[in-house]
């Protein structure tokens, strides 16, 4: 089962982008985060025609995820609980199933939380609060769980090309890791750097200042894995060449396979 997490930064603006990958990495499981799209707006029937089943959780113009899969999906569930009067669509998940591995996959937008000091940042470490219950919730049906999006959150500095350049960002705040920490000791692996555990390996580089070209990058894209998904971990990557293409998103996909 290969599984892919992608912020595509606008589903409609990146979609041949988008088309492109799907033929050419062939994955069983996609999670998109920022597809900026209503429900109703997304350009599902191009995903349909290569073969994928569509389920979406849409905001108009900003945020939104969605899930796309070739093999069998069920129980779809929409929204991060415990977020009473929260409309910021962020989160969805389902069960997945290729063979006899079923997997609980969900597909994350985690808030940015800038700038520091206002209520995006308490929103931020709230919403990280709430995924740590959840997530707890979901480790003890003790089935394989694949937690994947964009944290927005810079675990160590090695996940950075300058470190230095983000301490005063939201993304690389002592809080936010320390949230994320918190979740991974609930038992999930980092399946990125469970197979690549050296520096520069990262999923985004800003429009701004020639980062890609300088390879000024950060991790901030993950895929974190119950213990009984990482059991099955047999790889993991970013495919960088995708954010080398004209007018992509600034956000490479990542992907795990699970045998």
């Amino acid at each position: 089962m290969k599984i892919v997490t992608w912020n595509i930064n606008g589903v409609k603006a990146r979609l041949d982008h988008a088309l492109i990958y799907l033929r050419e990495s062939k994955p069983d499981v996609i999670g998109f985060q920022e597809i900026k799209s209503v429900d109703e707006g997304f350009p599902a029937e191009a995903f349909e025609d290569l073969g994928y089943k569509v389920a979406t959780h849409g905001q108009k113009g900003f945020n939104g995820v969605a899930i796309l899969s070739r093999l069998p999906m069920e129980d779809v569930t929409r929204g991060l609980p415990g977020g009473d009067g929260d409309e910021q669509s962020r989160y969805m998940e389902a069960t997945v199933i290729d063979g006899t591995l079923a997997v609980r996959f969900a597909t994350l937008y985690l808030p940015n939380g800038n700038p520091i000091g206002t209520d995006k940042f308490t929103y931020k470490l709230a919403w990280m609060e709430r995924l740590t219950a959840h997530a707890r919730k979901l480790l003890a049906t003790e089935m394989p769980v694949v937690l994947a999006g964009d944290y927005n959150v810079i675990p160590e500095p090695v996940d950075a090309k300058r470190p230095a350049a983000w301490t005063n960002d939201a993304l690389f705040q002592p809080e936010s890791r320390a949230m994320l920490r918190r979740i991974e000791a609930l038992g999930l692996t980092d399946a990125v750097r469970a197979c690549h555990p050296g520096p520069g390996v990262y999923t985004f580089w800003d429009y701004q200042a020639g980062a890609w070209q300088k390879d000024d990058g950060i991790r901030i894209d993950h895929i974190l894995l119950s213990p009984q998904a990482a059991d099955h971990l047999q790889a993991a990557g970013v495919d960088k060449h995708i954010r080398g293409w004209e007018k992509p998103s600034d956000h490479a996909p990542v992907w795990v396979e699970l045998g």
